[in-house]
């Protein structure tokens, strides 16, 4: 229900929290995607001894102390604490006082792939002989998907809160966002935490390897030569209210959240199906209330593979007449799990707000397949004033997030 007005509320971006394989927060991230800067480097989360190539996009420099201060760090698994200091960081960023933001009605929404699997990879390994009843103990603390949520309310101190993990796979970022949109609008809350979080494991590492769709070097989405995705890591938050609150407390506004689409056609385990993407797009844009000439660019998902690139450039032809520029920046941080599209959506803010285009790195010639201009290696100015980015998980599950420019009514 809306408020007492009956008039949905506008809902904005006010602070980015971003951990990442090109950097940490807003500058180093922003910064990392206007030079097209790659993310790759051989994985040490795990042992790799039996894979023909094991590189991925970890995280790096990452000292969760720099912005975990009420939680015991080492009580939280490290999608945890990638999610706990991304939403400090959006906090931070929103120039929002701890007080303030404890005196307010709040939901936190974070989307996971994998949750705390890396913990299981521990158990499963070597150390179990160096005391499997500790690890045994430390991991039933830690492991529970719903701390992903949970111990960011912890370390804000929220009380006055809705905690939600969405299980959505590699759409989990979007769905977040949209669960934050919904709340907001409708008045449910103030303010929302939202996004997603997940860490290199080995268990997703050897899935994706099994199904020989791993790049050996890099991940080179719509080139002619791809040859896969490259496992990431990290945590995207997006902090959104009111455009009613955002206005009495003078905050700064990245974009404004115009609306979503999801949809699960539950046609395929894990092969994406174009009719279903280029309907969960249409379902975007009538909930936005815009067309799809409104759309200036896409962030797509673009992981590198055969098949998923050629199935959504598909979709998107299918949408649009004449397709937009459309770019991955899994090109850089690598696929990110249920991080990815709260990345992507972080990265459309930033491209609104900053007024470019992010580039799609590593491209040597376009797939005639699939055909679009994907922005490649550079990353290119341009006045944004709506925005697409699309996310696509196993299971059929697809979110569409479409955001613009706030403009002040005149």
């Amino acid at each position: 229900m809306y408020d007492n007005d009956q008039r949905p509320r506008q809902v904005v971006i006010t602070g980015l929290g971003l951990v990442t394989s090109i950097g940490l927060g807003v500058e180093e991230f922003l910064d990392g995607l206007r030079a097209g800067r790659s993310g790759a480097k051989p994985i040490t989360a795990f042992d790799t001894t039996g894979f023909a190539h094991s590189q991925g996009c970890e995280v790096t420099d990452f000292r969760p102390a720099d912005w975990i201060s009420t939680v015991d760090p080492d009580d939280l698994g490290r999608a945890t604490q990638f999610s706990v200091a991304a939403a400090a960081m959006a906090v931070a960023d929103a120039r929002i006082s701890p007080q303030e933001l404890r005196a307010r009605r709040a939901l936190v929404s974070v989307g996971t792939t994998d949750a705390e699997s890396r913990d299981l990879d521990v158990l499963a390994g070597e150390q179990l002989d160096e005391g499997p009843e500790q690890l045994t103990r430390q991991t039933v603390r830690r492991a529970h998907a719903s701390r992903l949520s949970s111990s960011i309310a912890r370390e804000l101190g929220l009380v006055d809160v809705e905690v939600l993990t969405i299980p959505t796979a590699c759409a989990a970022g979007n769905y977040a966002i949209g669960s934050g949109y919904d709340a907001i609008r409708s008045g449910d809350v103030e303010v929302a935490l939202c996004g997603g979080a997940d860490a290199v494991c080995r268990k997703t590492f050897a899935g994706f390897y099994r199904l020989g769709t791993i790049a050996p070097e890099v991940c080179q989405p719509f080139d002619r030569e791809r040859k896969g995705i490259l496992t990431g890591e990290g945590a995207g938050i997006l902090m959104m209210e009111s455009l009613e609150s955002a206005q009495a407390r003078g905050a700064r506004i990245y974009a404004e959240v115009l609306g979503y689409g999801l949809n699960c056609d539950a046609h395929h385990p894990v092969a994406p199906d174009r009719d279903s993407l280029a309907r969960c797009m249409t379902l975007a844009h009538r909930n936005a209330g815009i067309t799809a000439q409104d759309v200036d660019f896409i962030s797509a998902h673009g992981t590198g593979t055969k098949a998923n690139d050629v199935t959504e450039t598909g979709a998107i032809r299918q949408v649009f007449d004449v397709p937009p520029p459309t770019v991955s920046i899994k090109s850089m941080v690598g696929h990110s799990m249920g991080a990815a599209s709260a990345l992507g959506s972080a990265a459309c803010a930033l491209a609104i707000s900053e007024g470019f285009i992010p580039p799609t790195i590593n491209h040597t010639e376009t797939d005639p397949d699939c055909g679009l201009d994907c922005v490649p290696n550079d990353a290119r100015r341009a006045d944004l004033s709506v925005v697409q980015n699309n996310a696509l998980a196993f299971a059929g599950n697809n979110a569409v997030l479409v955001l613009g420019r706030h403009r002040e009514a005149s």
